[in-house]
């Protein structure tokens, strides 16, 4: 058996649309964003991940940033080949004698297509994978935060995540009822880039809707700690001059709103169609919330107002996924029923 894992590598891809986290050896030895920057002459990749990142939006003529994966799907099928390759290559494999073959599991979102699945599969056997399991995102989430997935009791998770949003009831290894929603992280950056150029007349770019979601994204106008002001630089859309101006949280919970309203509606009808005898189990165990968006301030208390519902929030959210894929790809054969081929 040794010689065998000397042989092969184990790695748990989270493939998502605005990060991908990657397990090996028991490790989150990658975390970057799912981005690549390539020359448009030649062709060739010059950054992946944060160098790719920290170039977005800020290129000349020559460069592109590409990201490869558009609603929690691949979008470019080249472009996710080439950094899923580029992401690889950072996990620490040199004090081996040759390149090992890997053993994936990779994670797709619930509302997946076989074409889309297809897509995933083929850019991984392309990356130098051998062998492919899929896993989905919310039985990831459930399995990374702990719970029992194979006992008849149903758990709701709500993974928000850069691409998508999924909401799933699961009871005996499997998905009973989801729903899976294109308003996620993406689209709160949108929603605030929008409110930035029309209540402030200021153009700012995508990264700078991230950063101010992050240091000042809430779902709800009052909160208990709000924090402190952010200042926001962009140009001037009437005289198209650089500024800055300050935002607040209740600001920019304004400007989310809507979207916010799309994720309290699909959860409402994911509670609507699941069975009544997990709904019991819902009440009493409550919702989990993992994902990026499980950290904007104010949401759980949103979501417990609309729902009637205790909220937990998952420990370390962002990376509930990634350690619910480790946790499969340890052991493949306790995990088949929820592994997808």
């Amino acid at each position: 058996m040794g010689f065998f894992n000397f042989l092969t590598s184990d790695i748990a891809i989270d493939l998502g649309t605005a990060n991908t986290l990657i397990i090996h050896n028991d490790k989150i030895v990658v975390d970057e964003p799912s981005i690549i920057a390539k020359d448009r002459t030649t062709n060739k990749v010059i950054a992946v991940g944060t160098k790719a990142q920290q170039m977005h939006e800020k290129t000349h003529d020559n460069i592109k940033t590409i990201r490869p994966l558009k609603d929690g799907v691949i979008a470019d099928f080249h472009a996710a080949e080439e950094m899923i390759k580029g992401l690889i290559k950072l996990i620490d494999t040199r004090n081996r004698l040759f390149q090992p073959s890997h053993r994936m599991v990779i994670c797709i979102p619930s509302g997946i297509t076989e074409v889309e699945k297809r897509a995933v599969r083929d850019s991984a056997e392309h990356a130098g994978a051998k062998e492919v399991w899929m896993i989905q995102e919310p039985m990831a989430a459930a399995i990374g935060i702990g719970i029992d997935v194979e006992q008849p009791v149903g758990s709701m998770i709500i993974d928000i995540g850069g691409g998508t949003t999924e909401i799933a009831v699961i009871a005996l290894s499997g998905i009973v009822c989801d729903q899976s929603i294109k308003t996620a992280g993406d689209v709160f950056n949108q929603d605030i880039l929008d409110y930035m150029r029309r209540q402030h007349n200021l153009l700012i770019g995508e990264r700078s809707a991230e950063r101010i979601k992050i240091e000042v994204g809430a779902a709800l106008s009052e909160l208990e700690q709000s924090p402190p002001d952010y200042e926001v630089r962009g140009r001037d859309l009437m005289t198209g001059i650089p500024k800055v101006i300050k935002v607040t949280s209740s600001e920019i919970a304004i400007a989310l709103d809507k979207s916010v309203a799309k994720i309290e509606e699909a959860v409402l009808k994911a509670l609507e169609i699941s069975p009544p005898e997990l709904s019991a189990d819902i009440y009493e165990n409550g919702i989990h919330l993992t994902g990026g968006g499980a950290l904007l301030r104010g949401l759980d208390k949103r979501l417990a107002a609309k729902t009637k519902l205790p909220i937990h929030i998952a420990e370390d959210p962002l990376r509930a996924v990634v350690r619910g894929t480790g946790k499969a790809i340890k052991d493949i054969q306790g995990f088949r029923g929820v592994l997808l081929t």
